[in-house]
């Protein structure tokens, strides 16, 4: 199969480089606490042992900064560093990574008063300093907010597009062409619409493809599957990561779906399920990673799962996630929502908070809303 690549714009991770004729690279990131540097060792090891090309750490504070330094000193792996809210980090964990991604809707946080062109113009000339490729990394979750007041609520992905296209001009103008972009939604038909329409008017750039959380496997892995059977298929894609809802002691099955897909595309055993979780119960569930306060948040993505299986038959959509990171924006665009901090489980109708509830007491909850929410559809579908 031909894929699309630019030699000229290729995405340099460590090593090896993802250009013209190169396989798909395969990426995960690491679920432990960064500061914990065995278990983060560990893990990278075990991720990379499975196959991963890149593996991303997450590094919110100083302390995951000096953490990732010894880190980098114990595995040859290609590290990403996955910058939060602190863009200013950038510059002391660029020497011990390959690459470093930075979510455009995430550098309002800090420094409100400058512009963010000023922002990305550091983060462009730590990773150039620092021999160091660069992701632009735009989410659901976090669209730079700007963008997103342009448009109606309903329209989710133009404001990431216009997001990615704008800091895409602004690091060619600085003459920094060593990155690659990502447009990640929950939803796969979304992925597959906003990856499309960017490639038809930046097919020089290399795209990172991923659900974002995917969920439980296996609806989890036929959610990936489905946007990338339709984007790869069509040269779309440069480097994949499947996000699934697994302990820590699993998350290389994420490595070994990915490669899966991958085989499967290059044979041509392609299988597409275009109408998925439009009809029918969709929950989605984030990945673990480093900023989950509660692993039972674990085993209640699964418990959701399991309560719901009644509800299978109807077009409802059930999103838990894992963190006060990502969780209350991108859960606002699900009928029902749960984020999961240390003690509580917030409960959300679309963007409305309906209250913060004990992990025991959650579920009876959720039904008692779920409930609702089906009646509801039912009256809209016969009236």
């Amino acid at each position: 199969m031909e894929l699309r690549r630019n030699p000229t714009r290729a995405v340099a991770i460590g090593s090896a480089i993802i250009g013209a004729g190169q396989p798909i690279a395969v990426q995960s990131m690491t679920a432990t606490q960064t500061q914990d540097i065995d278990a983060t060792v560990a893990q990278i090891e075990a991720l990379f042992v499975a196959g991963a090309d890149i593996i991303r750490v997450a590094v919110d504070s100083q302390k995951d900064a000096t953490a990732l330094a010894e880190i980098r000193q114990q595995t040859k792996a290609n590290l990403a560093v996955d910058l939060q809210e602190n863009y200013r980090l950038a510059e002391v964990v660029a020497p011990y990574v390959d690459k470093i991604r930075y979510n455009p809707g995430h550098l309002y946080h800090h420094e409100r008063e400058k512009p963010w062109q000023e922002k990305v113009r550091f983060l462009a000339a730590v990773a150039r300093d620092n021999d160091c490729a660069m992701r632009v990394g735009v989410n659901c979750g976090s669209v730079d907010p700007a963008k997103k007041e342009k448009y109606d609520p309903s329209d989710s992905i133009t404001p990431m597009l216009e997001s990615a296209w704008e800091h895409c001009d602004f690091l060619d103008s600085l003459d920094f062409t060593r990155y690659c972009v990502s447009l990640k939604d929950s939803d796969p038909q979304k992925v597959i619409e906003g990856n499309r329409r960017f490639a038809e008017k930046r097919p020089d750039i290399p795209l990172h493809l991923g659900v974002t959380e995917a969920g439980l496997p296996p609806d989890g892995i036929i959610k990936t599957r489905i946007a990338f059977e339709q984007l790869i298929s069509q040269g779309i894609g440069d480097t994949i990561r499947v996000s699934l809802t697994v302990p820590n002691s699993r998350k290389p099955e994420e490595i070994v779906a990915g490669k899966k897909i991958l085989d499967d595309i290059a044979a041509g055993r392609v299988r597409s399920f275009v109408d998925y979780g439009l009809k029918t119960l969709n929950i989605i569930s984030c990945p673990s990673c480093s900023r989950v306060e509660n692993e039972a948040f674990i085993d209640l993505a699964q418990q959701v799962k399991e309560m719901t299986a009644y509800a299978e038959d109807h077009a409802v959509t059930i999103a838990v996630m894992g963190c006060r990171v990502n969780g209350p924006g991108e859960t606002d665009d699900a009928d029902l929502g749960l984020w999961c901090g240390p003690n509580f489980v917030n409960l959300k109708k679309g963007p409305l908070e309906l209250g913060a509830f004990p992990y025991d007491a959650i579920l009876p909850r959720l039904r008692e809303e779920l409930d609702k929410v089906i009646a509801e559809k039912s009256l809209v579908g016969r009236s």
